[in-house]
Formats: C-alpha cells, sequence, structure tokens
C-alpha cells in the first residue's frame, strides 16, 4: 500500500514539467555504455564523444566497456537501466544487425531505447582476394556465376555488419555465396589475404592498409554516392548491382522513456561533440564523416535500419554458421 507522502510525490512528479525535473540534470556522472571491448575504433571514438560530452555538461562522461554477445550485453545493461539519462548505449550498426538475426534477444530494439543522436556513418569497402583473379566487381559477378561451388564470403561473426552485407549481395546478385564467419575482423582478413575466401565487406579501418599495400583487391564501396577516401573506386550501383546502399554508424541510445528535455540536452552536447576537430578526424580515419541529427531523425533512420536487416534475414538461404 503506497504511503501518503508517496502518493504526494507521485503526484507533484505527474503535475511537474520535464523541463523543471531535467533543469539540474546532470547532477553527477555519466556513464557511456560501449557494447565492445577496449582499444578499437568503436572504443576511441566513443572517448572522444565522451569528452565532449563532458567539456559540455560539466560532469564526468565514463566509458564502461561491456563486449560480449555482439554488442547484447552492453545493449541490455543500458535498456534495463534507469530512465534518467546518466546511462547511454554507444551504439553501431550491429545494434541493427545482431537483432535480426538474435530473436530471442533479452531487449526490444524497437522499444526499450529512445534516440539521442547520429554521430555518423561510413561505407564498407568490397574486397576480394587477389588470388581470385578479379579487379571489379562486373568480373567477379560473372567468376561466381561460372563456378558451380559459387563464391564464399567471410565475417567478423554471424550477425555482423559484414555478414549481413554479404547477405544482402547475394540476395541481390542471385550468386552462390557460402557464409565463412571468423571471431573478429582481423582473422578474417588473414583468410582473405592468404585466398582460403574470396570476397569481404569490409570496414574501413579493417582493411584499409592492405588496400593501401595492394594485399587485397578493392572493388566497390557500398555507398550511394563513391567516397572521398577512395574516389576512383565505383559504388556498387555504379557497378550493376542496383538498390544495395550500406554504410557502418555510430549513435547515442538512452532507456526508453528518458525525460524528453534530458534528450534534448544530450542531443546537443553530442552534435557539438561529434562537430570538433578531433572527432572529424577520427571518422575520416574510420572513412566517415560526423552527421547533425535530431533524435526523431535518428530514430527513423533506426527503424529503417532494423526493417532492412530483418527483411534480410528472413529470406530464404539466409546462412547462420
Amino acid at each position: 500500500m503506497f504511503s501518503p507522502r508517496s502518493t504526494c510525490l507521485a503526484l507533484l512528479l505527474a503535475i511537474t514539467p520535464m523541463g523543471v525535473l531535467a533543469q539540474n540534470w546532470p547532477a553527477r556522472p555519466i556513464t557511456l555504455v560501449v557494447p565492445f571491448s577496449a582499444g578499437g575504433g568503436t572504443d576511441s571514438i566513443a572517448r572522444d564523444i565522451a569528452k565532449g560530452m563532458a567539456d559540455r555538461l560539466g560532469q564526468p562522461v565514463v566509458v564502461d566497456n561491456r563486449g560480449g554477445a555482439g554488442g547484447a550485453i552492453g545493449a541490455n545493461l543500458v535498456a534495463k537501466a534507469a530512465a534518467d539519462g546518466y546511462t547511454l548505449l554507444f551504439a553501431t550498426s550491429t545494434f541493427a544487425t545482431n537483432a535480426a538475426v538474435e530473436p530471442k534477444l533479452p531487449y526490444n530494439p524497437s522499444k526499450d531505447f529512445a534516440p539521442i543522436a547520429l554521430i555518423g556513418h561510413g561505407p564498407l569497402l568490397v574486397v576480394s582476394s587477389r588470388q581470385l583473379g578479379v579487379k571489379n566487381l562486373p568480373e567477379l559477378i560473372a567468376l561466381g556465376k561460372s563456378k558451380p561451388q559459387g563464391l564464399n564470403f567471410c565475417s567478423a561473426g554471424n550477425g555482423s555488419i559484414n555478414h549481413l552485407s554479404g547477405e544482402l549481395f547475394r540476395q541481390k546478385t542471385g550468386l552462390q555465396m557460402m557464409h565463412v564467419p571468423f571471431k573478429g575482423s582481423a582473422p578474417a582478413t588473414v583468410e582473405l589475404m592468404a585466398g582460403r575466401v574470396d570476397l569481404f565487406f569490409a570496414t574501413v579501418p579493417t582493411i584499409q592498409s592492405q588496400v593501401k599495400d595492394g594485399k587485397v583487391e578493392v572493388l566497390a564501396v557500398t555507398s550511394a554516392k563513391r567516397s572521398p577516401a577512395f574516389p576512383n573506386v565505383p559504388t556498387l550501383a555504379e557497378s550493376g548491382v542496383p538498390g544495395m546502399q550500406v554504410s557502418t554508424w555510430w549513435g547515442v541510445l538512452a532507456p526508453a522513456h528518458t525525460p524528453a528535455a534530458v534528450i534534448e540536452q544530450l542531443n546537443r552536447a553530442i552534435n557539438e561533440a561529434a562537430a570538433t576537430e578531433q572527432v572529424r578526424s577520427r571518422l575520416q580515419h574510420e572513412g566517415a564523416a560526423t552527421v547533425r541529427t535530431t533524435p526523431v531523425a535518428f530514430g527513423d533512420e533506426l527503424r529503417k535500419e532494423l526493417a532492412l536487416w530483418r527483411q534480410v534475414a528472413t529470406q530464404p538461404g539466409m546462412q547462420l554458421n
């Protein structure tokens, strides 16, 4: 049974404008959960964003690395956290792709989070083994159609952006392709260079040095337009595969029902942090560009991402091995 005191408090909260409740926010440190191990490219971007947020909000923003289960461990921690703006998720494209292939997640990716801001996005590179002997995407497609066993493609693991991009490419081209998952991008890259796998839909930082050294053949970029970092590399549409635009992205989410006034403050701080030279340079190194979005716009984009990858995951021939 509720006490008179708790009832009065509940009534007070119900009639108090959200802006008043949030006017003293933040009053203590904020935790930014990164659902991957420390030390990688995503972690570096998150730490730059955290520093920029702290400078603007006047409170420390502490990065908490909670890797595992394709990002689901960290995401679940945030989904179950108090909706007060003090626990946030540094999300990437894996948030959407992993949700597409994992039907028994302990959270609902569509309902348990409040989008705050999209920080940036960039293309993947379609690269092939030099041993395969192709120089462009039409040659790859022709070779794949001529081989009874088809081609294979590697990924950093089931549910990764590399995995689902390869599946989407298979669906768009009609090629016979086998998925070969690895525990991370590093071993996948080693097998690609050795010629034991044919194709990789790789993030730019994963494969950039190998492309520069000529150890792999870069065939296309997955963005709608050519990448400024690779101006001579055609898009998939230019190469004969229209209707396939894929990007890797970074953004920040809060638990659902976080007060709108807090979301607005966080959105401003994150957008301003992403606009700094440090973050822009970091994303440029990742082959990406910063963007500035509202929470509503980020939510719309996230819904489209979830719908796209769920559709890919339900098509015939989807491989989870």
